[in-house]
């Protein structure tokens, strides 16, 4: 049974699953529309938010890319983001690796600048101010031409400081990882991480081409991988992260409901499974409000959650001496919630 003795907003713990164009909520959007006189083809806020229903993933990225034209400068990317890290740190999160698609608003005029400049501001102000830390991952649309990502990556290497990764992400289905193991091979020499999004809605295989061609060391999403036992044995084995969206995954309908959710049996099978929000402005909660859904459906202990937090902090790409830290704080929390280490 799960604990009630808790806060699990207040459980410290790392976001490594984020797309900052997914928190764009309607009224930000119409704030930035306005000030940027754009013209959405909504009437209102909440005929926006109406739209938040979606068939599949396709369905979600047709609003997505259709939404994010609002964001046209580098104040606009640092509002968004310090919105995100607002409603973020008062769900618990201290360090947050975000994701970002370079290639949806450079071919919208956008500057590669202005879209860094803008999340690296509000990711600076938060380090300064409120002790959170982070970085930016550049996500390759897989269902663009690979040829773009290598542009992308070339604009990006003269800004590769503002960097601390590369992803991929986008439609999955019918785009495997290994169409882009050469732009990937690229990113690693030039000393940037590397992560994937595979196991969603594309099959096991896509996983273990991610793993094996792409060289990522965590998966995104990754749920997929309980069809395969094998892949979940070497997944537990080589303590790969599994950064698992589980709101997401029922708003896509890539499961059922939570109950049927393979997050507590990929737990149970020894892998390292962390919680995140995805694109928390479309599928209803941020990182906070996934700890709290998972924990009542799945009926997972307090220490349960402990240890995904505690998952999320040793799995990012963040100094040691920072984990370190972070992983006292969560001790911290254990201690004051009355958590029974075993």
């Amino acid at each position: 049974m799960t604990d009630a003795t808790s806060d699990l907003f207040t459980l410290p713990k790392a976001e490594l699953h984020l797309h900052i164009e997914g928190t764009l909520e309607p009224e930000l959007a119409f704030e930035l529309a306005d000030r940027n006189r754009i013209r959405l083809p909504y009437e209102s806020v909440d005929q926006l938010a109406s739209r938040y229903s979606f068939t599949d993933l396709q369905s979600f990225l047709d609003l997505y890319y259709a939404t994010m034209t609002v964001l046209r400068t580098e104040d606009d990317f640092a509002e968004l983001t310090r919105r995100y890290l607002r409603r973020a740190t008062a769900q618990g999160v201290r360090h947050a690796e975000i994701f970002f698609d370079p290639q949806a608003h450079v071919s919208r005029g956008v500057p590669f600048e202005a879209v860094v400049d803008g999340i690296g501001a509000a990711l600076a102000e938060a380090a300064r101010d409120q002790d959170v830390s982070g970085g930016l991952i550049l996500c390759f649309l897989r269902d663009r031409p690979v040829v773009e990502a290598e542009q992308i990556l070339t604009t990006a290497l003269a800004r590769v400081d503002t960097l601390i990764g590369v992803g991929l992400d986008s439609a999955e289905v019918g785009y495997p990882p290994s169409l882009f193991a050469d732009v990937f091979g690229r990113a690693r020499a030039a000393g940037l991480h590397a992560v994937a999004h595979a196991g969603e809605e594309g099959p096991a295989s896509y996983i273990g081409e991610a793993l094996d061609l792409l060289e990522a060391e965590r998966i995104d999403h990754g749920i997929r991988a309980v069809e395969d036992p094998a892949l979940v044995g070497r997944l537990a084995h080589e303590e790969t992260a599994l950064t698992v969206c589980p709101l997401s995954n029922v708003r896509l309908r890539a499961v059922p409901d939570l109950t049927a959710h393979p997050l507590r049996s990929l737990m149970d099978a020894g892998v390292r499974v962390t919680v995140n929000s995805d694109d928390p402005a479309y599928f209803g909660g941020y990182i906070g409000d996934n700890f709290v859904a998972v924990q009542d459906a799945l009926e997972l202990t307090d220490l349960d959650m402990m240890r995904i937090a505690q998952n999320s902090v040793e799995s990012a790409f963040a100094p040691l001496d920072r984990k370190v830290a972070l992983l006292h704080e969560i001790d911290g929390w254990a201690a004051r919630a009355g958590v029974p280490l075993t």
